[in-house]
């Protein structure tokens, strides 16, 4: 009973509000900082990356999709997509159904490029844990991956995870 009302305290949501968007913004900050040093490192921007994702989850499809899922207008969408096309991570092709549109779709080379992103990521994260109990380390993933959901239904963004959102999707 008495976490029941420990939970619907007001005044207790909202110090455990403020910690918890306390906390988000420092971890936001450290990876935004991270991601644009290091995913740079790998040849594409952040940008890049997230539509290399968008890609790998989605499966070929259209520039404005693409756009959409980005929160890109679709100019800056297309400059995004010429870029990687250029460094022949992503092909374009007539939509089969649309001649006036084009089909996206990942490259051999976007997907190694992406599982090699990936694989860094991976080991960072992997240092990063070493040192905490695996009851943490499975209890830090799931709340995180469940705060990324709920955070996405509110929002109305599909949750991605990273260049590759699964090990099978860059191979």
């Amino acid at each position: 009973m008495a976490t029941l009302t420990h939970k619907r305290s007001p005044a207790r949501l909202e110090a455990d509000a403020a910690a918890l968007h306390e906390a988000l913004s420092e971890l936001v900050r450290v990876y935004q900082f991270r991601d644009r040093d290091r995913i740079c490192c790998h040849d594409i921007s952040v940008t890049q990356c997230y539509a290399l994702e968008a890609l790998l989850r989605r499966g070929p499809s259209g520039l404005n999709e693409l756009a959409a899922e980005l929160y890109l207008d679709k100019s800056t969408a297309s400059r995004v997509i010429a870029t990687l096309e250029r460094k022949r991570y992503v092909s374009r092709a007539p939509h089969p159904e649309d001649k006036r549109a084009i089909v996206l779709t990942v490259t051999a080379a976007g997907r190694k490029l992406c599982q090699r992103i990936r694989t860094d990521l991976v080991t960072e994260a992997r240092q990063l844990l070493e040192d905490f109990e695996p009851e943490v380390r499975e209890g830090a993933a799931r709340l995180i991956l469940r705060l990324a959901r709920a955070a996405a239904v509110r929002s109305g963004v599909a949750p991605g995870t990273g260049c590759c959102p699964t090990s099978d999707g860059c191979e």
